[in-house]
C-alpha cells in the first residue's frame, strides 16, 4: 500500500516525540508500505515565530510572514528525516516547493491550485520514505505561501490524492471520531466509519478533530481518511464514501457548538428587498450568519431572528444599527447565552420520526427550543446554554448511541 501519514504539532511536541514518530514511520515501512509523511512545526513553534515578527512589526507583510512561519515545518521534517536516516531507512525531507504544491497568491490563507507528484515519485520508486513540510506551497511565481488554519491536514490530503494514495492517516493527540465529546458523555463510542457527509456536518457543527477544508478535499478527490493517535496503536476512524458503509446508523453523532450568538430585530418594515439589504450588509463585514427564522408580517412589519459566532457579534451590531437609524428596523436584542446542539446521521434520509424523536427528548428534558434547522443528515436545535450538557446526554441515550 501507498500510505500518506500526517502528524500535527502535539506529535512532533519535542525531540522524544519526533523519536517516536520516527519508530512508527519505519514500522509501517516495514511492514512493506511505501510512505508520505507529512508533519506540522513542533507545538508552540508557529506562535514563537509570530512573536519574533511582532517584535518588529505589529502588522508585518503576509509575504514576509509566510517566509518566515514556513520555517517552523521545515525544522520538523529535517529532524524526522534525519531521525529515520539513523534507524537504517532512506529518507529523504521536502518543502511545499520541492513537493510540487502550487497554491494561489493569497499569504497567509493560501488555497492549493494543484501539485506536481513528480518528484514525490521519483523518490518514492527509489524507495525512500518522504518527509514533507505541510502547511505551504509556492505561488506561480515561486513566492512561499502558507495555507492557514489546518494546513497541514490539506497538505496531506492533497498530497494522498496526487500520488494516488491507499490511505491518509491524520494523527492526532484524540484517537478517533466519538458519537459525541467524551468529556460530556461518558459513554460516547468511537466510531469505526463515517462518511464524508456527516463528518463535514460535525465538523461544521463544533468538532473539532478535522477541519472542513481538509473533509471537502478527500470527499472531492476521494481520499481514505482515517484519524487515529499517534500516542499508541489504537485503530483510528475511516473517513470515505457513503456506499463504503455497509450498515449507516441512523444517527452518528451528536455534536455541540457553544459559540453561537442571537440576534433578533423587531419591527422590520416588510417590504421587497429588506431581507437582502440586510443580509448583504452582513457578508460586506464578514459576518457568517448560521441559522434564520422571519416570522410571517403583520402590521407592515416582521421580526427576523439568525444566529452568528460570539466574535462575529459586534459586527452584527454596528451592521443592525445602521439599519436602526434609517429607521428599515424598530428594535434590536442580542442574547450570548445560547448553544447549538445537533444530530448528524446518513440513516435520517430513509427513515421517518427521527427529528420527532429529538424534540421528544428536549420536552422530556423540559428544555425549550429556539430556533431548529434541518438538511437531509442534520437536525440542529438553538437552546439556552445552562442546558447543553444535559440535551447532549439526553440525545445520545434517546438514539442509543452508547450500544
Amino acid at each position: 500500500m501507498l500510505i500518506v501519514q500526517k502528524f500535527g504539532g502535539t506529535s512532533v511536541g519535542d525531540l522524544e516525540r519526533i523519536q517516536n514518530v520516527a519508530n512508527r514511520v519505519s514500522e509501517t515501512k516495514k511492514a512493506g508500505h511505501d510512505v508520505v509523511v507529512v508533519v506540522s512545526a513542533m507545538s508552540g513553534e508557529t506562535n514563537k515565530l509570530v512573536e519574533y515578527a511582532e517584535h518588529f512589526s505589529k502588522t508585518p507583510t503576509r509575504a514576509e510572514l509566510d517566509m518566515l512561519l514556513s520555517s517552523g515545518e521545515r525544522v520538523t521534517a529535517s529532524l524526522l528525516a534525519i531521525a529515520l536516516n539513523e534507524l537504517g531507512f532512506d529518507a529523504v525531507s521536502m518543502t511545499g516547493r520541492r513537493a510540487g504544491i502550487v497554491t494561489d497568491t493569497l499569504h497567509t490563507k493560501a488555497r492549493i491550485e494543484g501539485i506536481d507528484p513528480t518528484t514525490m515519485n521519483e523518490a518514492l520508486k527509489e524507495g525512500k520514505i518522504i518527509v514533507v513540510a505541510g502547511f505551504q506551497g509556492i505561488t506561480p511565481d515561486g513566492r512561499v505561501t502558507t495555507l492557514g488554519r489546518g494546513g497541514s491536514d490539506l497538505s496531506a490530503v492533497a498530497i494522498a490524492g496526487a500520488i494516488k494514495a491507499d490511505l491518509c492517516e491524520i494523527y492526532t493527540d484524540v484517537d478517533g471520531i466519538y458519537t459525541t465529546d467524551p468529556r460530556i458523555e461518558p459513554k460516547a463510542k468511537k466510531l469505526d466509519m463515517i462518511s464524508y457527509d456527516e463528518m463535514l456536518e460535525l465538523a461544521s457543527l463544533g468538532a473539532k478533530i478535522l477541519q472542513n477544508r481538509s473533509v471537502e478535499l478527500a470527499k472531492k478527490l476521494n481520499v481514505n481518511l482515517v484519524t487515529r493517535t499517534s500516542f499508541s496503536n489504537e485503530e483510528g476512524t475511516l473517513i470515505t464514501k457513503e456506499e463504503n458503509i455497509m450498515e449507516k446508523p441512523l444517527v452518528s453523532g451528536i455534536a455541540l457548538d457553544k459559540n453561537q450568538a442571537r440576534v433578533s430585530l423587531m419591527g422590520v418594515i416588510d417590504r421587497p428587498g429588506i431581507a437582502s439589504e440586510i443580509f448583504n450588509a452582513l457578508a460586506l463585514n464578514d459576518v457568517n450568519i448560521d441559522m434564520i427564522i422571519q416570522n410571517k408580517a403583520h402590521d407592515n412589519n416582521t421580526n427576523i431572528d439568525f444566529t452568528v459566532a460570539k466574535g462575529d457579534l459586534l459586527d452584527a451590531k454596528n451592521v443592525v444599527d445602521k439599519f436602526i437609524q434609517s429607521g428599515d428596523i424598530k428594535a434590536d436584542s442580542y442574547n450570548e447565552d445560547i448553544c447549538k446542539v445537533s444530530i448528524v446521521g446518513v440513516g435520517m434520509k430513509s427513515h421517518t420520526g427521527v427529528a420527532a424523536k429529538a424534540f421528544t427528548t428536549m420536552a422530556e428534558n423540559n428544555i425549550n427550543i429556539n430556533m431548529i434547522s434541518t438538511s437531509e443528515i442534520k437536525v440542529s436545535m438553538v437552546i439556552e446554554e445552562k442546558y447543553a450538557e444535559l440535551a447532549v446526554r439526553g440525545l445520545h441515550e434517546a438514539y442509543e448511541l452508547d450500544k
